[in-house]
């Protein structure tokens, strides 16, 4: 699988150096195909998202009997300090270690992908990230200004795709954990958003579910438009990090994505989420998303990638009575060994303040904008990253007295990771 469609939260395939495009001239007994069809293997993102053609990526690749092979990991050192009054510090690691092997299997093509995180060593709080919401550390309160650690086990799932006609072919998926068809690539498998250490605070309107416990897609691909529904799991992962958790199927989601040129991909998707908060069961959620990644490569050394993308989530039955959207804009540029790269965020947020405060419940809208860079290293096969990042905030008024009237956070980062 590409880079891109084995990393994490805390990311993976950071842009590279000389190999960024290396999957494009590989030796033939180790070049993969798509996973859902009769196309170039870069297309391949998380789950079953796509991604442009051109995207880069990076990967050790190799053959096992008659299996095609493929190896990425990271780990990144990081010293994380959120300004503010509501802020705080941490020096974390985040990791991940994924694989994937592909054979031919009757007339199709079978796949299998595993990705596993040691995060959950960072502790049930995760590290601190200003205006970050979603699940829970200990099964009772909500995370707020922080984001939670990924699982130990991220993915483990099987496709099988078959050619159906010159440019038609079908495809099965079946995760647990995976990713529905559902929001665009994950901020961590796509080239824009993959080089930036934190999470996005618009996470749990776009791409939240890539590490979902029970998902069953099937899709259609016609050349450059998939066509793709699944049923899935609902509920987030709960503060167990090191357990599978019980497979539901109680939600849906569908999706259409198209990639007119080499450069370009977009997608749109709608789901119904059933009860995905566990400290709010009795409260269903629907999700709208659309986005557009568009690519550039830049040479052989380099590449630019930026990724527009909005996500709506309409709750009914529960706790939170109103809808809130998310718009996102990131975009890197690698030339050379340095990569720079930035991140802008609107977003809706209604879980800022606990149960009891005068501000409980009510949405308020915030911005952010963090921009930073790195230089890479290689060394053999892996690569030693070298960055940091700066971020500042437009926060309402009636948040001031908790967050500051204008805080600043930052991340100082160091990243070995496989490269190929």
């Amino acid at each position: 699988m590409p880079a891109p469609a084995l990393a994490q939260d805390m990311n993976m395939d950071m842009p590279g150096m000389e190999h960024a495009h290396a999957g494009h001239d590989m030796p033939a007994e180790h070049t993969m195909t798509g996973a859902l069809g009769r196309y170039s293997m870069m297309r391949d993102a998380s789950g079953t998202a796509w991604q442009p053609d051109s995207a880069p990526m990076q990967a050790v690749m190799g053959q096992a009997g008659g299996w095609s092979t493929m190896l990425h990991g990271f780990a990144t050192l990081t010293y994380d300090n959120q300004g503010g009054p509501r802020g705080d510090e941490k020096v974390f690691v985040a990791s991940m270690i994924g694989a994937m092997a592909q054979r031919p299997a009757g007339e199709g093509t079978l796949t299998l992908k595993a990705m596993g995180s040691l995060d959950p060593l960072m502790g049930k709080r995760g590290y601190p990230l200003l205006l970050a919401t979603g699940e829970t550390a200990d099964g009772k309160t909500e995370l707020v200004d922080r984001q939670h650690p990924h699982d130990l086990f991220m993915e483990l799932s099987a496709t099988y795709s078959r050619p159906l006609g010159e440019k038609l072919s079908g495809f099965l998926y079946f995760g647990l954990p995976g990713e529905p068809a559902l929001g665009p690539a994950t901020y961590m498998h796509r080239f824009s958003g993959l080089a930036n250490p934190e999470a996005p605070i618009a996470h749990h309107w776009l791409d939240s579910t890539h590490v979902t416990f029970g998902v069953a897609t099937a899709g259609l691909v016609y050349d450059r438009l998939k066509l793709e529904g699944s049923v899935f799991t609902g509920r987030e992962p709960d503060e167990n990090r090191y357990d599978i958790e019980r497979p539901r199927f109680d939600s849906w989601s569908v999706r259409a994505t198209w990639n007119p040129t080499d450069n370009l991909s977009m997608q749109v998707s709608h789901g119904r989420l059933n009860s995905p908060e566990q400290l709010h069961p009795e409260e269903d959620v629907r999700r709208t998303s659309a986005s557009v990644t568009w690519n550039l490569p830049i040479g052989g050394k380099g590449n630019w990638q930026s990724t527009f993308a909005w996500g709506r989530n309409d709750p009914s039955g529960g706790h939170h009575t109103h809808t809130t959207d998310a718009f996102l804009l990131d975009s890197a540029v690698q030339l050379g060994r340095w990569t720079l790269f930035g991140r802008a965020e609107n977003v809706d947020k209604d879980e800022l303040f606990a149960e009891g405060d005068p501000l409980e419940g009510r949405v308020f809208n915030v911005s952010k904008l963090s921009l930073g860079g790195y230089h890479s290293v290689p060394v053999g096969k892996v690569s030693l990253d070298l960055g940091g990042l700066v971020s500042t905030y437009d926060l309402p008024k009636a948040i001031q007295p908790d967050y500051g009237k204008s805080p600043t956070s930052f991340m100082l980062f160091t990243r070995l990771r496989i490269t190929g």
